[in-house]
């Protein structure tokens, strides 16, 4: 039996499974105030028991939405298990925000953006009438919803993880297009461990666009 303590408001690594089924055992209270991704589905309400039974070779990650530790207990020991994720790897380093020349030099950053939003894990060149989004190796975006635009986002590099309402799709291919209604839960990881590999979407939206039209979920480096 392995276990891990998980604090309010954070989240497990997400990791690949081995070969043999995994039991995940979380007491049954608890249940309705936790997230949950178990392959290609991301589940964050009614949360049962079935649900935290891994198959072979699928990724999992638990995200604890309750205002006190959870402990998670596991049929065997994972820390063998490959990581995909780690949303704390860089949580007590340094974080200094991208240089948006350094992106613009390195990825042909077309002109005709009229704002740049720079931060340490992405930066966000706007258009008139779309953005492109580039983000970090290793780092991604808070599951969030908006409240008043949906969106659709089209990946034009770096096969990212992208989470699109109750449903994961792993290493997205370029071209592939994902459409997020409006207070559907999204977010979009980049799980390249390569320097340079930056996943770089291409977003439009339908609605009114605001910055602060952002409820965030699950925020695991206080991403702003």
């Amino acid at each position: 039996m392995f276990s891990e303590s998980l604090g309010p408001d954070r989240g497990t690594k997400l990791r690949k499974n081995g070969q043999n089924p995994l039991r995940i055992m979380i007491e049954p209270k608890q249940l309705n105030s936790i997230f949950i991704i178990n392959g290609t589905s991301f589940i964050t309400n009614n949360v049962s028991e079935s649900d935290l039974n891994i198959a072979p070779n699928a990724c999992y990650l638990i995200i604890n939405k309750r205002n006190k530790p959870i402990n998670i207990k596991y049929s065997e020991d994972v820390s063998h298990h490959e990581v995909i994720y780690d949303p704390y790897k860089y949580e007590k380093s340094n974080k200094e925000n991208l240089n948006p020349k350094d992106i613009i030099e390195k990825f042909d950053v077309p002109d005709g953006y009229i704002d740049v939003l720079a931060k340490w894990y992405s930066i966000k060149f706007t258009y008139p009438d779309h953005n492109l989004i580039f983000i970090k190796p290793e780092m991604g975006i808070s599951i969030q919803i908006h409240h008043h635009r949906s969106e659709i986002w089209k990946i034009l590099g770096g096969f990212p993880i992208i989470i699109n309402g109750n449903k994961v799709f792993y290493f997205a291919k370029k071209n592939s297009v994902f459409k997020t209604p409006i207070l559907t839960y999204h977010s979009v990881i980049n799980p390249n461990k390569e320097p340079d590999n930056f996943v770089i979407i291409e977003e439009r939206w339908e609605g009114k666009f605001d910055e602060k039209d952002i409820v965030r979920v699950f925020n695991p480096n206080h991403y702003y």
